[in-house]
């Protein structure tokens, strides 16, 4: 092989490899601060939320579109960021162009495992196979790419005193999430968690997410901030400074999962000097600023067009000036030794009541087995929609006790089949009335519909 051959064939196969042979490198963890796993350089996350919406008819995967990939993600890396949020995505299509697009472009993702259809209602909280199911497939649809930086198990579940019970199932769901991870991915992923930084709980919350064994701990923390608000504030007076003092003893990294306060417009972004400055760097690892795309709540940074072109805002502009002058270094990571213990759980309050008993894994194939052992199962009438299933399950429970399928997070009390579906809760309950009164068919149908 002559020399100038072989400088050829190295050409080519350089030209090949561009954008497919370098992968970004997987962030880990270590301490409070995440760092790149090869070049141990601390990372700091400049981050955005990515979930448009305004022109779609309900709900879409940004990472199934290609095409809008490839359009938002040069615009992203041009203001500078490293980091997309992406709040909701059907596992069940391919995300391969999105996720290359995004590596290609210098960009991790921090994607939210849960979808409205399949969540942990803060209200009236369950944890059932559906939520588990699709949480599983979603995992299964990231853990592949190497700039999937993390997931977040919930974002704001618990909002404030009144609906502090449902973090005992979303820690049940960080549980099996952090196990199903250890056992699928061929490595460690981060789960964390998003607060909105209720003034009565938010430190509940921070010590709660961090305490007990360690498949219940999670491994980042994210605090939803919205207390900056143009230029009148500053470090000392818009809260930031206390917030920071909250986290100064933390185990884990925090950073901003949503900042950006919209009171104040167009957003000038003043805050940003202390999260990646002086102020914040060293306790913090960044933040994401809300939101990529201008929707009714008009925090946007671009307008995307019917034609599905991209108007720039004032707000990426202002954003893509101050960033462009913040170039935090932080620490190499064989450098970083510190290493702090996991919060204390809080004590149980009449403001702060999740039971230390946690809720189980859902088991599908005991749910599928229940079903299949009953002489009676509702009909497809009955379980058609949310509402009727809702209806009958009230109904039939005022009737027998309903405490095999119910579920209590603040007694700590589980039915052996509470993970159960809806349609496979209204069923056993059919079964069990029908056996109750001795299968008199005429009664049975009285309250059925």
């Amino acid at each position: 092989m002559t020399r100038t051959f072989r400088r050829t064939l190295m050409a080519s196969l350089a030209m090949l490899c561009l954008g497919t042979c370098e992968a970004l490198s997987p962030i880990i963890i270590k301490g409070t601060k995440f760092f790149d796993s090869v070049t141990k350089d601390q990372f700091y996350i400049k981050g955005v939320s990515y979930q448009p919406r305004t022109l779609s008819a309900g709900f879409t995967d940004p990472l199934s579109k290609p095409n809008d990939c490839k359009r938002d993600f040069a615009l992203m890396k041009d203001l500078g960021l490293n980091t997309v949020r992406v709040y909701q995505v059907d596992p069940t299509l391919n995300h391969d162009e999105c996720m290359k697009t995004m590596q290609d472009e210098g960009m991790y993702l921090l994607l939210d495992l849960a979808v409205p259809k399949h969540s942990i209602v803060r209200t009236n909280p369950e944890y059932d196979t559906n939520i588990w199911n699709n949480v599983r497939g979603t995992i299964d649809a990231f853990k592949g790419y190497p700039n999937t930086l993390g997931f977040f198990i919930g974002n704001e579940v618990t909002n404030d005193k009144n609906t502090t019970v449902a973090s005992a199932y979303v820690k049940a769901l960080l549980r099996d999430t952090k196990n199903y991870i250890s056992s699928a991915s061929s490595r460690k992923i981060p789960v964390g968690y998003a607060n909105n930084d209720d003034a009565d709980i938010r430190l509940q919350i921070q010590a709660y997410f961090n305490c007990g064994k360690d498949e219940e701990r999670i491994d980042f923390f994210g605090i939803n901030l919205y207390e900056w608000c143009g230029i009148k504030h500053t470090y000392q007076t818009s809260g930031y400074v206390e917030r920071t003092k909250d986290i100064a003893t933390y185990s884990i990294p925090v950073f901003l999962s949503e900042f950006g306060c919209n009171l104040v417009t167009p957003r000038t972004f003043p805050e940003v000097k202390s999260i990646f400055g002086p102020d914040m760097a060293n306790t913090w690892s960044g933040g994401i600023v809300y939101e990529w795309s201008q929707e009714d709540n008009k925090y946007g940074l671009v307008q995307i067009n019917p034609d599905n072109t991209v108007k720039i805002l004032p707000d990426y502009t202002s954003l893509k000036s101050g960033l462009a002058l913040l170039h935090p270094k932080g620490v190499k990571m064989d450098a970083f030794n510190e290493q702090r213990a996991p919060s204390t759980c809080p004590a149980i309050t009449s403001t702060w009541e999740p039971n230390s008993k946690l809720p189980p894994t859902p088991s599908t194939a005991a749910c599928d087995c229940m079903v299949s052992s009953l002489s009676c199962v509702a009909s497809d009438q009955a379980v058609a929609t949310t509402e009727s299933l809702g209806t009958l399950l009230n109904t039939v429970c005022g009737m027998t006790s309903c405490d095999d399928i119910s579920t209590n997070g603040k007694t700590g009390v589980y039915g052996k089949y509470s993970f159960c579906s809806p349609a496979q809760k209204l069923s056993y309950m059919y079964n069990l009335y029908y056996t109750k009164i001795g299968k008199n068919r005429y009664s049975f149908r009285s309250f059925v519909m």
